[in-house]
C-alpha cells in the first residue's frame, strides 16, 4: 500500500485542485402582507390567489440568477421560531399592524443579531408597526423610521443621489447598480423615528435641481448593523414599473446577497454626512443656486460635528411642523425654518 501513495500523489498533483462546492442558495422568505394600504405590486389578481407582481419579480430575480431561492406569504404569522430555521433572509413589503406575536418577533431579532439571518425591507416596510414591549427593539427601532407622509406621489420626479459618491465613484456594494445620480419618478417616503447615528444612509433625495422640495433630510436606501446581522431598506417599489427595472431589480439581488453575508461591505453610520445632506436641502428650499450651495458645504464640513448634529436635528424638526393642510398656520414653521436657515447662513460665510 505504501508503494502506491506516490501514485496517488502523482495522480492527486495532475488533476489540480479539489473543486470547491458551490455555495448553498440564499433562502428567502418574502414577506407582501398588507394590513393597512394595498400597492399594487402586492396585489393578487382579480378574484384569484394568483401570485403578486412582485412575487413574480422575485421569483423571476432567483430563477435567472440562481443566487436565492423564495417563498412567498401574505402571512406573518408563519415566521416563528422553527420557521426561522430554514430561512437566511426576510424581505418585508407591508404596510399596518401584522400579526406578529411577541414571541415571534423577538425570535426575529435574535436570528438577525446572531448573524443567522438577514432582513431587507421593501418601500412600505416603514409603513408597518405593532404594539410591541418585549425585549429588543420595537419594529419601528430596528427598521429605524416610521412612514410620515410622502410629499413625492406616484409618478412625482425626483432626483436621487448616492451619498459618499460622485459621478464614476466608488460603489457601496449594495448600491453597484444605480447611476451616482439619476432622475426617476416614484413615491418616496418622508419619516419619522429616523435616526441617523444608526444607520449608513447611501442615497437620498437631492432637492438642489427638483420642483418639489423640503428643508430637511430624505433618504432613499440605508443599510444598517444590528449584531451581527445585516438590514437594508429602500423607499423605492412603489408601483409595479419599478419592480420592472432592471436597476431595481439589480439592487434587490445585491441586498439580499448583503445582508445574507454573500457580499463583504460595512454599514459604518455616516451621520456627518446626513448632516451635511440635511443643510443642502435646507438651502435649496431657500433657492440658492447649486454652486452656492456646494461652496457653502464645503465650508460648512469643517464646521463642529456637534454642530452640524444640532443643526441637523433643527431641520428634521421642521418636518412635523409643516402645515397639515394649506389653510393650516404656517407661522411656527416659518419662524422655526427663518431660524435655523440664518444660523447655517451665518455659519458657511453670510
Amino acid at each position: 500500500m505504501r508503494r502506491l501513495l506516490p501514485l496517488f500523489a502523482a495522480v492527486a498533483a495532475l488533476s489540480g485542485p479539489v473543486a470547491q462546492a458551490a455555495p448553498a442558495k440564499i433562502r428567502v422568505l418574502y414577506l407582501d402582507q398588507s394590513v393597512g394600504f394595498v400597492h399594487k405590486p402586492v396585489t393578487r389578481p382579480a378574484n384569484s390567489n394568483g401570485p403578486t407582481p412582485s412575487e413574480i419579480a422575485l421569483a423571476e430575480i432567483a430563477a435567472r440568477t440562481g443566487a436565492f431561492t423564495v417563498e412567498s406569504t401574505q402571512d406573518a404569522r408563519v415566521i416563528t421560531p422553527q420557521k426561522l430555521k430554514d430561512v437566511d433572509v426576510l424581505i418585508f413589503y407591508t404596510t399596518g399592524e401584522l400579526p406578529i406575536s411577541a414571541e415571534n418577533w423577538a425570535a426575529v431579532q435574535r436570528w438577525v443579531e446572531s448573524g443567522k439571518g438577514g432582513f431587507v425591507g421593501l418601500h412600505s416596510a416603514t409603513d408597518t408597526h405593532w404594539d410591541y414591549s418585549g425585549p429588543g427593539l420595537t419594529y419601528t427601532a430596528f427598521i429605524n423610521g416610521k412612514f410620515a407622509g410622502h410629499p413625492w406621489t406616484q409618478g412625482t420626479p425626483i432626483t436621487v443621489q448616492a451619498l459618499g459618491q460622485k459621478a464614476g465613484g466608488g460603489k457601496d456594494p449594495v448600491n453597484t447598480a444605480w447611476p451616482a445620480r439619476f432622475t426617476y419618478a416614484e413615491e418616496i417616503y418622508q419619516y419619522s423615528d429616523y435616526d441617523p447615528t444608526k444607520v449608513r444612509a447611501l442615497q437620498a433625495l437631492d432637492f438642489t435641481d427638483m420642483a418639489l422640495k423640503r428643508p430637511w433630510f430624505v433618504p432613499v436606501t440605508w443599510t444598517r448593523q444590528i449584531g451581527q446581522g445585516r438590514l437594508f431598506h429602500t423607499s423605492l417599489g412603489h408601483t409595479p414599473s419599478t419592480w420592472n427595472d432592471p436597476l431595481y431589480r439589480a439592487q434587490i439581488l445585491d441586498a439580499v446577497r448583503w445582508t445574507a453575508h454573500r457580499k463583504p461591505g460595512a454599514a459604518k453610520p455616516n451621520p456627518d454626512e446626513q448632516a451635511l445632506w440635511a443643510l443642502r436641502s435646507l438651502l435649496a428650499y431657500d433657492g440658492r443656486p447649486k454652486a452656492e450651495i456646494e461652496a457653502r458645504l464645503t465650508r460648512l464640513a469643517k464646521a463642529d460635528p456637534a454642530w452640524l448634529s444640532n443643526a441637523a436635528a433643527r431641520t428634521a424638526a421642521l418636518r412635523p411642523l409643516w402645515p397639515a393642510k394649506p389653510d393650516s398656520d404656517k407661522a411656527p414653521f416659518d419662524t422655526a425654518y427663518k431660524a435655523v436657515l440664518d444660523e447655517v447662513v451665518a455659519k458657511s460665510g453670510g
